[in-house]
């Protein structure tokens, strides 16, 4: 059985903290990148799903107009208040 040298454990610890350091300096840059690129999809998904429920709206609206029967009033609805 091997025992670790002391040089191999400084080793092992100094590449440890390069790879954070340089880890932590690159998402400084290409965080704000990907976090614009993130924001610009969702937004695109969000004006596609607007656009689409205009466009059923719109058709709803179409298709009620030229459908539309005359409706039968009931009566007046009264909302009554349960009281203790």
């Amino acid at each position: 059985m091997e025992m670790a040298s002391f040089t191999g454990f400084v080793k092992t610890i100094f590449y440890i903290i390069l790879f954070y350091y340089l880890f932590k300096f690159l998402m400084r840059i290409f965080a704000p990148i990907l976090m614009q690129k993130a924001v610009n999809k969702m937004q695109e998904k969000m004006q596609e799903q607007y656009r689409q429920q205009q466009e059923q709206q719109y058709n709803t609206s179409q298709s009620t107009t030229s459908n539309s029967k005359p409706k039968k009033e009931v009566g007046e609805y009264i909302d009554y208040e349960e009281v203790k």
